[in-house]
Parts: structure tokens; sequence; C-alpha cells
């Protein structure tokens, strides 16, 4: 079955957030955020990616996010992009091939180019060729579709869009919205969504900036105004309505780095496993079947996404069982179990 198929039988999960993974790993510079690991140490991503799979994860994601022309111009290794991208679609499917009883699919992805100008018709022609090369190599990879995300110009989904349409595979567009709701050129969600799904695009949705709480207010709206498939894949942070992204956010117990805690100290805002797990049944009963999650994502939130739809994935045996704690247990095999719990008091 393709990616549509799993679909329309029902969710599917789909760990992200390899560059926060790998910085927070040491192996990956927060700033420039280029995904160099994927060349340097690709035993390290080919690791994550089993810890994900898992973990429930029914996509493999080639970690080629942020690895695209512009990107490696930035820290002057151009040279780079192409055994960069192949080298990722070979670890997720060499990734892959390590858990041959499972049903899972390989998705090649591209990013926000950086560079789209609305007023510069040169920027088009630029980011079109930029996804052009990413998509013509996922193709030869024979991947099983295409992710296109964390863009914030609906012109620049469609740019993307059509370069996946135009070589024949499955298209996933995602959306990253800024504060005020909409897009940057100030289509509503659900607008831009459903421009993106006249358009051609097989799934359409948001990933990143957003925690779920954020995410989740602009979801019934999506799934009210298309008809095709919906996605969904927050970061993992307590974003709010004051701060909806965590592109800015500021954690009121920090004032470590100018209260600013964007990317590199967001740990104190983190969700738990259990707050994504309640994510993942809201989307669901939103009917919105393309559920994951983003930047900050760890295997345990994954896992208790799985949970919540049912499912017990290999790392299910490992899953927490707290009756055998020694101070919260109440296995009747615990010694002075009521002793300890009061000391601990």
């Amino acid at each position: 079955m393709d990616l549509i198929e799993k679909l329309n039988k029902g969710p599917i999960l789909c760990a992200e957030g390899y560059l926060f993974a790998m910085e927070r790993r040491g192996y990956l510079q927060a700033g420039s955020y280029v995904p160099e690991v994927v060349l340097e140490h690709p035993e390290v991503v080919t690791q994550l990616h089993r810890e994900f799979i898992r973990s429930g994860s029914d996509v493999v994601q080639a970690f080629t996010y942020y690895g695209h022309r512009e990107k490696l111009r930035l820290i002057g290794k151009e040279e780079l992009l192409e055994p960069l991208q192949k080298n990722a679609l070979k670890i997720a499917r060499d990734a892959a091939n390590e858990f041959p009883d499972l049903d899972l699919m390989i998705a090649g992805n591209v990013a926000n180019t950086n560079i789209y100008d609305p007023d510069n018709k040169q920027s088009r022609v630029d980011c079109q060729k930029m996804f052009a090369e990413q998509i013509a190599w996922a193709k030869e990879d024979n991947v099983d579709f295409i992710i296109a995300e964390t863009i914030s110009w609906t012109e620049e989904a469609k740019i993307a869009l059509k370069e996946i349409k135009d070589a024949g595979l499955i298209a996933v567009v995602n959306l990253a919205i800024h504060k005020g709701d909409k897009t940057r050129e100030g289509h509503t969600a659900a607008e831009a969504c459903k421009i993106l799904e006249d358009h051609g695009a097989d799934v359409v949705g948001l990933n990143c900036y957003r925690g779920p709480d954020m995410m989740m207010k602009l979801l019934p709206d999506i799934r009210k105004q298309v008809s095709c498939h919906v996605a969904a894949l927050p970061v993992p942070y307590r974003t709010n309505e004051e701060y909806p992204t965590h592109m800015y956010i500021k954690d009121p117990n920090c004032d470590c780095i100018d209260g600013n805690v964007s990317h590199i100290a967001l740990d104190g805002l983190t969700c738990n496993r259990f707050e994504m797990a309640e994510f993942t049944k809201n989307c669901m009963d939103l009917k919105v079947n393309f559920i994951g999650i983003c930047c900050g994502a760890d295997p345990h939130h994954v896992r208790e996404m799985a949970v919540a739809m049912g499912r017990k994935p290999i790392s299910y045996k490992y899953y927490p069982d707290m009756s055998k704690h020694f101070a919260h247990g109440n296995e009747a095999s615990l010694k002075d179990h009521n002793k300890v719990n009061q000391w601990l008091k």
C-alpha cells in the first residue's frame, strides 16, 4: 500500500526532529543547522532512525532537512550537496531494511529555502532549482513520498509541491505558521492548506514552530476546509498565546540568556510524553491521520504517541511499570514499601 492507502485505513505516525536531536547529542551546530552528521557520523543517524522505528514511527524520513544548497553555501561547502543528500537517503533505507517485518515507508524531505522573496523573480527560480535537485535524488532512491515542510510562504510551498508532483511522487506539504496564525502572505492556515490541496497536494497540514496546544487551535479549521488527508507535527514545547511558536519564546524561569530561549534553551518548556499522547488522541478525534512530532522529539515521545494509537511498538517491551518502583510501587514483593514511602514524603 502507498501512503494514501494507509491513511485511508487510519492514522500513521511520523517521527521527525533530527536537527535538534543531533544538536543535543553534539553532532550538529545550532545556528547554521547543516546536517553534515550524515557524512561525518552516519552511525549516529542510523541509531536515531532505529530508536524512532522501535518507538513506533511508520515513516523513516531521510535526514536531508536543511541539507540544501543555500545552507551549504552558508558554511562554504556546496560541494557536499549531492553526497550529503544521497548518503542521508541510503542511511534511511538501510535502517528501514533492518526491520523487514515492519511495513515502513521511506520519505524524502525538502524544507524552507530561506531565500524565497515574493518581490524577487529570481528567488522563485532559485527555489525551484533547489527543490528540483533534492527531489530528483529522492526519486532516484525510490522513496515512497516526499515531505515538503516548515514553509511559511504559501507560494514557496506551491513551488515545492509542483516539483514533487512533476516528479510523479506523493506530496505531503506542511506549513509553519508564525505569530498571527497566518502565512507570510496573510492566508489563514486553512486557506493556505486549501490552496495547496487545489494545486495537487495529497496531504496538507502543519509542522514545527508550534507546540501541541497552539497547533491544535488551527487544525479544526484546516480539517473543515480540505477533503484530503491532514498532517500535524508540532514541536514538543509548551508554546502559548503570547508566544505561539518556539522561535522567540521566553521561559519565565530562565534569565540566563536574556529570556529568549529559542532553540538552545528550551529544556524547561519541554512537553512530557503524556502531553504528546493527548495531542495524538485529539488529532484522531479530528480525523487528522498524518500525526507526528518535530524539533525536540525524543523516542519516548514517539512511543507514547504510538500507544495512544492503540499500538505496542518494539520498545513497548520497556514501557514503564511503576508498580515495581522502590518508592512508588505497590507490588507485594517490595520490602518495607510503606516505610520507604513515608520517609520520602
